[in-house]
């Protein structure tokens, strides 16, 4: 296994990762990596990368829409406003416990709106760079650990869809585990269906929870400072300034956001439903047409680093595909040289977490492992239940945890917008810890018992 391409080219991408080394300088490496150990030569690799950069173009124009509409929605004060209620809420109940009680109330709601995200309102990612920002101020006057709120955004973002068969989890589950697992299986006497699946995720994600509660309530738990260089608003100005709020650009932001949803939700189109939303405050009047060029350039800037990582992972995946790399590492495991049951288990959720790392996308990485993963579990004995765990889980590993996950590059977008958030070591790092290490233990834990 550690003679892999696909194996070698995610620990040079890691590695450079923790270094500091930019995320898109490291995907570039990782993907030459791949390439020349793989057998493709250079002027093949670069060919293959360059030729994979626009699986990830589509990617990049959503989360520039994005950006711009977060833009209007800050302009047009109600973010504002809700900070402020919290923040007049700090000062006048100022005791230990009430601002204990704020504090986790916080992670509560940010819980519910990344939950929320992927199925009630499926917007992804796009609710972090809009709500995330304007409680930043919040969260340095509450001295709250952001890698507590990254794990906790991660948390919505990562175990909704494995668990529930709505919006983004109804893609996953029904889409695409049960319909591989129950063509791999035709011919083996297994067939699921969404209500299994749902059973058979029930306990891994029991263990992302505990790694949620961990995170939160000890890893996470001591206050943590911010060397803020930009003065924040003291309650005087932020008053002054919500002063000027008028009733109009409250309802435009309510009417822009459902618009927002509600055409997503109609045309499959984040970059539609982005457009119809900036439309809808421009004819408000809370931005001119004329300014459109500025909104966008700001909403690039915004969302730029987030789009560009994207763009490079898609190249990146796309070396990893060329290879024979992920080939040989499923296929290895049907070798018979693993007579464990409990060793096959853990290899199963292994090479599930290095390919879902590697490409970026635990929605890719099932129809990869299926062919194989389906009739290898049932050669070892597994139940349909387990099988349908071991699946589940191993492609699911990886997507919290990965440097190139916008399950991780969302939270960093809306919480290093002063720059006082690390994507690695505060994002990363805290969410392969809290996340992938359950998984990887209540996975094995379902896949031995159930």
């Amino acid at each position: 296994m550690l003679s892999n391409p696909v194996v070698i080219s995610i620990i040079v991408l890691l590695t450079l990762s923790l270094l500091r080394i930019n995320v898109i300088i490291a995907l570039v490496i990782a993907a030459l990596t791949a390439g020349l150990y793989g057998g493709l030569g250079l002027t093949k690799t670069i060919e293959t990368f360059t030729g994979g950069l626009g699986g990830g173009a589509e990617v990049a124009m959503n989360y520039a829409m994005l950006g711009a509409f977060a833009i209007a929605i800050s302009k047009s004060g109600i973010t504002d406003l809700i900070a402020y209620k919290i923040i007049t809420k700090i000062n006048r109940t100022p005791t230990s416990n009430n601002l204990a009680w704020l504090k986790y109330l916080i992670f509560g709601i940010l819980v519910l709106f990344s939950i929320s995200s992927q199925n009630l309102l499926p917007v992804h990612i796009a609710f972090i760079p809009i709500v995330v920002p304007p409680l930043l101020s919040i969260f340095n006057r509450l001295n709250i650990d952001r890698r507590a709120i990254a794990c906790v955004l991660t948390f919505g973002l990562t175990a909704t869809y494995m668990l529930l068969p709505v919006g983004f989890g109804k893609i996953f589950i029904e889409s695409i585990l049960v319909k591989n697992i129950n063509l791999a299986g035709a011919n083996l006497g297994l067939q699921t269906d969404v209500a299994q699946v749902s059973l058979a995720m029930l306990l891994p994600v029991i263990g992302m929870i505990l790694g949620l509660l961990t995170a939160v309530f000890i890893t996470y738990r001591k206050p943590r400072t911010y060397n803020v260089l930009v003065e924040e608003p003291t309650t005087k100005e932020i008053e002054t300034h919500i002063a000027n709020i008028k009733p109009k650009q409250i309802t435009a932001s309510l009417i822009a956001i459902f618009a927002t949803f509600a055409t997503q939700l109609v045309t499959s189109s984040t970059i539609i439903g982005g457009l119809v939303g900036l439309t809808v405050f421009a004819l408000f009047g809370i931005f001119k047409f004329k300014e459109s060029n500025d909104i966008f350039q700001q909403g690039l800037r915004l969302m730029a680093m987030i789009g560009f990582v994207m763009i490079a992972a898609s190249g990146f995946a796309n070396v990893i595909n060329a290879t024979t790399g992920v080939t040989d590492l499923v296929q290895n495991l049907s070798s018979g040289a693993i007579q464990s049951k409990g060793l096959a288990a853990f290899l199963m959720l292994i090479v599930g977490l290095l390919i879902t790392m590697g490409i970026g996308s635990s929605f890719s990485t099932v129809p990869i492992i299926t062919s194989i993963y389906v009739p290898l579990c049932l050669s070892f004995g597994f139940s349909p239940l387990a099988t349908v765990s071991i699946v589940g889980v191993a492609a699911a590993l990886g997507d919290a945890g990965s440097p190139a996950s916008d399950s991780t590059l969302g939270p960093t977008s809306g919480l290093n917008i002063d720059g006082k958030h690390d994507h690695i070591w505060d994002s990363v790092v805290p969410t392969f810890i809290h996340y992938n290490i359950p998984l990887l233990v209540f996975g094995w834990i379902a896949a031995m018992y159930l």
